[in-house]
């Protein structure tokens, strides 16, 4: 847009909202076409030169040009957040949990999309809408939309879900791994102050102590619930690290892109076919055939496999660090407490040492200590596992010097510092040492993955032993957590009764790396009442009450065997 057009559009913004918005603590705004951006530019000019401009600006809008789903997309500056929204006006609606201020309504088709935003409309909001018809205008006014003109004010005597209160912004974090520091990041970023506690005296000495992690994401025939929930935390996490300073910059890693060979042909004829469908942006997953990915690789690749450009590998001690340096003043950090437990105090949290000793003190605790939550008296009833994973450290003379990570079962690192990273094993003990037979067990698959029976012959055992928080269903539990002593017969996720001010950020199985991101940032949102990031049947699937309701089914009926979804992953 010309700087005449997007001044003239800055100025039309600027009349419309600039009286509805002032003195505000927050304001959400509602566009139905997001198109080139110049709109929402607009909006931020005017809220920037308003004096008396809202706390926080959220912009929800819908766009054709991403991937389907919700996009969070990070901002410069942090009191002002975009959701781009890749689906249909009604999906969008229905899947929403925002509550607009004001509505920009354009090219809308037919009635069904009135009842879903009347039920997410703030009372007092506007909506703007030329060009309705007059089937549509009956229908929101109906709904409690009173038109003047082309706008109209929300009024309705409906009952409404209460507004979340003005948080005390005082939380305690437990855990300092990647699912503790992002927690810290995202919470200090909207003012809050953090108090770390950490067991051990530095960070990510558990499951986030590996060398090296893997970013990619997750396809699938079917584009199901971890499909989903990855694509958008790998992307949100893309654009968090840029926001950062970038990988390799902000922290040590390299996007180096990932190559996932296929299984087998079978695995192969399947990517074949979501390839075919040519949904997936080139940038994002491209399918190699046997020959292009043997010419990348320079390996044999029989079966061809897919590239992931903006994959790689990062160290999630450094992506810690990144993280907590974005903190500034408002992180307080407790390491090296030893076992912890927790204490309600009145309406606060207390942060207990092994002695008794108050170590920190909040009305909100975030418990992000991975496998430990299951020691923990308020969420060792859920069904979480810990599983040993053993990664092996190859001295480049042990190990073929690869251009990007190379994954399938296992997954093999170029070399780092000198090390090459390839693991890593999945074990139901809970043996903190080294041993032969798991390195064995990724040698041997490391000589799958590169075809050759050699590969890293004589090399000495090395490497390390982390404990994965698992959960039943593989997806991480995000949001406050079930009270067991309260619970009765509710059949519904809003129902079950919840620890006051307890939170957790727990499950990452393999991929906290990226999940870790965007759990967190939907976390803040919660506890802000702001507009979330995902999807609500996404945040209902990482609700750590679901298994609370699933007992309860499962106490009655004998489910069937899972159906074979089709995920693409290793």
């Amino acid at each position: 847009m010309h700087l005449p057009q997007q001044a003239a559009l800055n100025d039309e913004v600027r009349m419309e909202v600039h009286d509805h918005w002032r003195d505000r603590k927050r304001y959400t705004v509602f566009d139905s076409d997001h198109g080139d951006g110049s709109r929402f530019a607009a909006l931020v000019a005017a809220w920037r030169a308003d004096p008396r401009r809202p706390a926080r600006l959220h912009v929800v809008a819908l766009t054709d040009g991403l991937q389907p789903g919700f996009h969070r997309i990070p901002q410069d500056d942090k009191n002002v957040t975009l959701d781009l929204l890749a689906a249909p006006l009604e999906t969008a609606l229905a899947e929403l949990n925002a509550h607009p201020d004001w509505i920009h309504l354009r090219g809308a088709q037919g009635t069904a999309f009135v009842r879903p935003l009347a039920r997410l409309t703030a009372l007092g909001a506007r909506l703007a809408s030329p060009g309705l018809d007059d089937e549509q205008r009956a229908a929101l006014g109906a709904q409690g939309f009173v038109f003047d003109g082309d706008e109209a004010t929300f009024s309705t005597r409906k009952p409404r879900l209460p507004a979340t209160p003005e948080p005390d912004r005082r939380a305690l974090v437990l855990g300092a791994g990647l699912a503790g520091c992002a927690a810290a990041a995202r919470l200090c970023a909207r003012g809050w102050q953090v108090t770390l506690v950490e067991r051990h005296p530095q960070v990510a000495m558990e499951a986030s102590g590996n060398l090296a992690g893997i970013f990619m994401p997750l396809l699938s025939r079917d584009d199901n619930v971890p499909t989903r929930l990855t694509r958008a935390a790998y992307l949100y996490a893309l654009r968090l690290w840029e926001q950062l300073g970038g990988v390799g910059r902000a922290f040590d890693g390299d996007g180096c892109g990932v190559l996932q060979l296929a299984r087998d042909a079978g695995h192969a004829a399947v990517s074949r076919a979501i390839a075919a469908d040519g949904k997936l942006p080139s940038g994002f997953a491209r399918w190699l055939d046997p020959l292009e990915a043997e010419a990348l690789l320079g390996l044999p690749a029989p079966d061809g496999g897919w590239l992931f450009p903006q994959g790689g590998w990062a160290r999630p001690g450094s992506v810690c660090e990144a993280l907590l340096a974005s903190c500034g003043e408002r992180l307080r950090r407790r390491f090296g407490a030893g076992e912890v437990s927790l204490a309600r105090e009145g309406d606060e949290w207390q942060a207990r040492g092994g002695d008794g000793s108050v170590i920190g003190q909040a009305p909100t605790v975030v418990l992000a200590s991975g496998a430990g939550a299951r020691e923990m008296a308020q969420t060792r009833e859920l069904p979480l596992q810990a599983l040993r994973g053993q990664v092996t450290h190859l001295a480049p003379q042990h190990a073929p010097q690869l251009p990007l990570v190379l994954c399938r079962e296992a997954y093999l690192t170029p070399s780092a510092h000198g090390v090459t990273s390839a693991g890593a094993t999945y074990d139901l003990d809970a043996d903190p040492q080294l041993r032969a037979a798991s390195q064995a067990e990724n040698v041997a698959r490391l000589r799958g993955l590169v075809s050759d029976p050699h590969a890293a012959e004589g090399a000495p055992l090395a490497g390390r032993v982390g404990f994965r928080c698992v959960a039943p269903d593989r997806l991480p539990l995000v949001g406050r957590l079930p009270d067991f002593a309260a619970l009765g017969t509710t059949e519904r996720l809003r129902d079950v009764p919840r620890h006051p001010g307890l939170y957790g950020l727990l499950g990452y199985a393999s991929r906290g790396l990226i999940w870790a991101p965007l759990a967190a940032e939907l976390l803040a949102a919660q506890l802000e009442g702001e507009p979330l990031p995902l999807e609500m049947a996404l945040v209902d699937a990482l609700d750590p009450a679901r298994f609370v309701l699933r007992a309860r089914r499962n106490s009655r009926v004998v489910p069937d065997a899972a159906p074979d979804v089709g995920n693409l992953g290793p």
